[in-house]
């Protein structure tokens, strides 16, 4: 689990925009842009899209963001295109998640000259428990309300210095942003109170979620860490069909991005109701989570209605 501008025409710009999975910015009125928005607007990249809507929501008017991956990819094993590879030459800024959650970002930042800003820096990490990536970084960082507010605040200086003349009103809507975050964890966290206590057991197929269960105060079990170890073999699947026999665990989970059937599994040999799927390394195209916020908030409004 591994872990920036030339010159080319605007036609390459706007055609690899379109090739791309937001094309101009998804998570606006889905428009592509005018040749005049992308002459003025400066291109600021992400590595996925819950990222480029953090961005996009800080950036506002002032510059344009695209997504590299499409709207349910997966992230973990993404294998870059030549026309993401054309795009990125063509990028003002390129911003990725880091701790290693893009293990191709650094194959595809090779030879690119264009400005790099990693948006987890300085994020309270936790460490895997299990796997083959055991006492590794866990890289879904943003899933926490307190460490994407890291983020913005990593948005708003990466964008700032990008273009300086907006930093104020990147400023400004860095300190919305980091409002609704707080309201939304005081949200989840009066919302997993109404969970029983013996029921405050998060069950998934893969270990996004610590960060959010750490937040929240729930207890966490998975069927593998991260997306690129092999999923679900019988011993994964055997373990926690332990841990929710043990627990009487009502529901277990899966991600949007990836098979259920391991956990399929587990709920027919343990009774649980399969709820979902959650969401984690992308948004929507609409809803449910067409944005980050909705994201959190769709997720842990799941997780409380199969467990509570």
């Amino acid at each position: 689990m591994p872990k920036l501008r030339s010159s080319t025409s605007l036609a390459a710009v706007l055609t690899a925009g379109l090739l791309l999975s937001g094309c101009a910015n998804p998570f606006a009125d889905g428009a592509p842009p005018t040749a005049s928005d992308a002459a003025e607007r400066p291109v600021v990249l992400t590595t996925f899209t819950v990222l480029a809507d953090l961005v996009a929501e800080i950036g506002g008017d002032a510059v344009e963001v695209r997504s590299i991956t499409r709207v349910g990819a997966e992230i973990h094993g993404y294998e870059p295109t030549p026309s993401d590879l054309v795009a990125a030459q063509d990028a003002d800024l390129i911003l990725d998640n880091g701790l290693g959650l893009e293990g191709w970002f650094a194959q595809f930042t090779d030879g690119i000259d264009a400005p790099h800003a990693t948006l987890s820096d300085g994020v309270e990490t936790i460490a895997i428990g299990t796997g083959e990536y055991e006492g590794r970084v866990n890289p879904h960082a943003w899933m926490s309300p307190k460490e994407a507010a890291v983020y913005v605040d990593n948005a708003v200086d990466a964008l700032s210095a990008l273009v300086p003349a907006s930093a104020r009103s990147f400023e400004e809507n860095g300190e919305a942003y980091q409002a609704s975050l707080a309201e939304l964890e005081a949200r989840i966290v009066d919302a997993v109170a109404t969970i029983p206590p013996e029921q405050r057991m998060l069950v998934t197929c893969e270990g996004a979620f610590s960060y959010l269960a750490r937040d929240a105060g729930l207890d966490e079990a998975y069927l593998w860490a991260v997306n690129q170890e092999r999923q679900g073999t019988p011993q994964q699947t055997a373990a926690v069909v332990d841990t929710v026999r043990e627990r009487g665990v009502r529901a277990v989970f899966c991600e949007s991005t990836v098979s259920d059937a391991a956990q399929r599994q587990v709920a027919l040999e343990t009774g649980a109701v399969l709820a979902g799927p959650l969401y984690v390394d992308s948004l929507s195209e609409g809803a449910p989570v067409p944005t980050l916020l909705d994201l959190l908030e769709h997720d842990i409004d799941t997780i409380v209605a199969a467990l509570a």
